[in-house]
Parts: structure tokens; sequence; C-alpha cells
């Protein structure tokens, strides 16, 4: 990993952008983090596209460095400048097709879509804590916060250093994954979107009901897929900052 640019935000936060191999990232410390006092970090999930993300991962980053914590990002596989994925474009075109057409999505259509990018991003969001956690003020415990949802149930399971994790429902999700969600035991926090048109409400459900997790939260709010409000974000917040100080 190497870092190819930094500026300090008007709030003190020092964001660096880094290359881990091929794959594009940003690391925001709060300026409180040093050698001495190293800061928790928090993995910021996203659906992918790291430019489009920005204003909201950089929203979230500033609020988690509020409470004394860093966190960082990584590009998705196929997305943003990354190399294109045929398989995984076509995939996103066929159930696009068939939501604009009020076709039913398929198990066949979610696993060829979603599979693929948990086998294939986890390994990476795996080597960039393995690169995050030795810098001086960087420490643990480690959080996950965001989607893909299926992604985050993968690192709940496969991570050992993720001790808690608030997690956003609004992703189709696999049947594998779902029986994998009965392996994750760490402290969760979920955020559904009642109103998500992209969805499935029922699926988000028993998805809690699966996770094996004694202490989790579900937190459902009326809306769409982007209104979540802006309390819901305090309360995530707050989760991570009693699971992680």
């Amino acid at each position: 990993m190497h870092f190819t640019s930094e500026r300090r935000l008007d709030d003190g936060v020092l964001e660096r952008r880094f290359i881990l191999g091929d794959i594009p990232g940003i690391l925001w410390t709060p300026a409180s983090a040093s050698a001495s006092e190293p800061a928790p970090l928090i993995l910021l999930g996203h659906p992918g596209g790291l430019d489009k993300m920005y204003p909201r991962l950089a929203g979230r980053a500033r609020r988690s460095a509020a409470d004394g914590f860093a966190a960082a990002t990584i590009e998705l596989p196929g997305s943003g400048d990354r190399p294109r994925w045929a398989a995984l474009e076509q995939a996103r075109a066929d159930m696009r097709r068939a939501i604009e057409a009020g076709e039913p999505v398929g198990e066949e259509m979610v696993d060829a879509l979603v599979l693929p990018l948990v086998e294939e991003s986890v390994p990476e969001w795996r080597a960039a804590l393995d690169a995050l956690l030795p810098l001086p003020e960087i420490g643990g415990p480690v959080g996950y916060s965001g989607g893909v949802i299926s992604i985050g149930i993968r690192m709940a399971v496969a991570e050992p250093r993720v001790s808690a994790a608030v997690l956003f429902a609004g992703s189709f999700v696999p049947r594998a994954i779902l029986e994998e969600a009965r392996q994750v035991t760490i402290p969760l926090h979920v955020l559904l979107q009642w109103d998500d048109e992209g969805n499935d409400r029922q699926v988000a459900l028993d998805l809690f009901d699966a996770f094996g997790s004694k202490e989790k939260t579900l937190q459902a709010n009326m809306g769409g897929h982007t209104g979540v409000p802006q309390f819901a974000g305090e309360a995530a917040a707050q989760f991570l900052a009693r699971h992680l100080k």
C-alpha cells in the first residue's frame, strides 16, 4: 500500500488516498490519532463507485472521526476506475432488466450478481486491514459499517479482527449468505428502510432472524433506499462507539 495524496479537512480530519496493489482506497484519521493514542478503525462498506459515493462516505467518516475513530474504504471489484468485470456487468444488467419488467428476481440471478462479488472483495478488505493496522496512528478494535450487506456478513464471519458491525439492508441476499448469517456472533446493528424499492423486506427480516449474535438490533424506518433519517445514522454511530471504545 502507498499513499497517493493527502489533505487536511476543515474539521482537522486527515484524508489520504491510497493504492493497495491496484485497489484504490481512502483513509480518514481524526486529528487526535497518534502513535501514543492510536484510533480504532471502522471499515466503510458501500455498493461501488468510490468517487460517486465520496460525499456520503466522507460524511460518515467525519462523523466517525468526531467519535475518535479512523475510517477507511476501498473500491469494489469491477467498479469505479477498476477494470471492468464482464460477468458482473451482465448480472447487473439482467437483474435491472427483470426489475424494470416487473419480473421476479430469481435465486440464480441473485447468486450470479452477489456471490462472486463477495468471494472477490472480502479478501481485498482483509488485505486492506493487513496494510492499515500496522500504521502507528491506527489501532484496534475494528468495526464494519455499511453495505453490500452480504460482504458485511462474510467479513463478520471470516475476519476475527472485526468486533462489531453496522449492516445496511437494501441489497439482494443469496440463500447461501442467509445460511452463513447463522455463524455471525459479533454485536450487530442493522438498518432497514421499510419502503426500499430494491429490497425484499421479508428477506431482510428473515436475515435478521438468522443472525446468531446474542446482541443484535434492527432499526427500521419508513422511506426508500436513500431516505435514511439522520437520527438513524446517529444511532448507528452510538452503537459503534459503545462497542469499539
